[in-house]
């Protein structure tokens, strides 16, 4: 999983793999934040990633502290490391990457797993996902799969070509030496897992497992404590009493246990407004591609014009989910509180405001002041754009 911490993988994966561990496999290595114009690499328009700030190595400090839990396997990204090594072609292509750095500069020696689908096209009814073989799109399959095998990968993500892989063997070029590395590091994980003593869980113990309350309670806390406050004029939150309350995309029944809800806005006290960060599909004819995240941060429009007609009529709560940052000046002004969400249910957005839990989230990345501040940061530098409007690590208290 992705930035996987040293703390949570010997949680889950314990100081010593064996029977009792789960085996984990931090990605995607060596860092696949700075993409150019934010484009992911899952997709055939994407154009590499680029280090205007020469700070490649800033992006693999969370990897440095994963390899000191030594984790059982290791996910390299799709992106193109571009002009950073020898060739600009991707990650579980290039062997300055898998070898030289994961290999060689770290000693890491467990599985190390491509991410899915770098050798052969997907085909789901009539549609086409197209192989993720950047900078090497002329290669054949077969020497696609020797050039990943060259480059220091034990295992295929989501393929089933194991005949390409004996055929290089077969004419020469793969060793039957090379092919015994992977496996021996496959095998070894297996064994070290139990894998071949007892194959089999019991499933009657799922229950007791997944779902128990005390899991449950602990998650919902950790939404709670993730809430990030950034804005509270005049102390304006947390809300007491039982005011006349007016929400958007969030739940009226569960707004109605907290406070009186009304219908339109001219009604009501307060109201909240629930919104996600913006995003735009990208132009293309690939329907996996169109519901990925991408494209400009702020409102625009006629969806900016309806939320700037809320702010003006009624004091307002903004809370947005932020599976990425937003640019929101002009909602901010408006506005008497703001708060940030990283996941987290109705009740637990509604318990933070009305003072039942206590926001204690910090911003983990800088909300920028304009799409022109986001256009002229790095992409590889960290919080790095002109007076942003919060910045990394902010976060108020009540």
């Amino acid at each position: 999983m992705a930035a996987w911490s040293k703390p949570i993988l010997r949680a889950v994966q314990t100081d010593s793999l064996g029977p009792d561990s789960v085996a984990c496999m931090p990605k995607h290595f060596p860092g696949g934040g700075p993409q150019k114009e934010g484009l992911d690499p899952h997709f055939e328009f994407q154009q590499g990633q680029i280090y205007p700030g020469n700070n490649f190595d800033y992006h693999l400090i969370p990897f440095e502290e994963a390899f000191k839990a030594n984790p059982a396997a290791l996910m390299p990204y799709y992106g193109i490391p571009m002009d950073q090594t020898d060739e600009n072609v991707a990650m579980s292509y290039n062997k300055a990457i898998i070898t030289g750095l994961a290999r060689e500069k770290y000693g890491y020696d467990g599985v190390i797993c491509t991410d899915w689908g770098l050798v052969t096209d997907a085909h789901i009814g009539n549609l086409v996902w197209p192989a993720r073989a950047w900078g090497v799109e002329e290669l054949s399959h077969l020497e696609r799969v020797k050039k990943i095998i060259d480059a220091g990968v034990d295992q295929f993500g989501g393929e089933n070509c194991s005949e390409l892989v004996v055929e290089l063997v077969q004419i020469g070029l793969v060793s039957e030496e090379r092919i015994n590395e992977s496996v021996r590091r496959l095998l070894r994980m297996k064994f070290q897992l139990g894998l071949f003593d007892n194959p089999f869980v019991n499933e009657s113990k799922l229950s007791e497992v997944f779902g128990d309350a005390d899991t449950l309670t602990a998650s919902i806390a950790s939404q709670k404590r993730a809430i990030t406050l950034l804005k509270n004029q005049d102390a304006f939150l947390p809300l007491k009493n039982t005011p006349k309350l007016f929400v958007k995309n969030i739940n009226a029944e569960i707004a109605g246990q907290y406070a009186h809800v009304v219908d339109k806005p001219e009604d009501a006290d307060i109201a909240i407004l629930h919104l996600e960060t913006p995003w735009v599909p990208v132009d293309t004819e690939n329907p996996f591609a169109k519901g990925f995240h991408h494209g400009d941060l702020d409102f625009k429009g006629a969806a900016k014009e309806e939320i700037m007609a809320l702010l003006e009529a009624v004091p307002t709560i903004v809370v947005i989910h932020m599976d990425r940052p937003a640019v929101i000046p002009e909602i901010n002004k408006a506005i008497v509180g703001l708060m940030a969400e990283f996941g987290a249910s109705d009740e637990a957005v509604l318990d933070v405001i009305f003072g039942k839990a206590a926001p204690q989230g910090k911003l983990p990345f800088e909300l920028p002041s304009s799409m022109e501040a986001v256009r002229k940061q790095r992409t590889d530098m960290p919080h790095d754009s002109e007076n942003p409007l919060y910045a990394f690590g902010f976060g108020l208290r009540y």
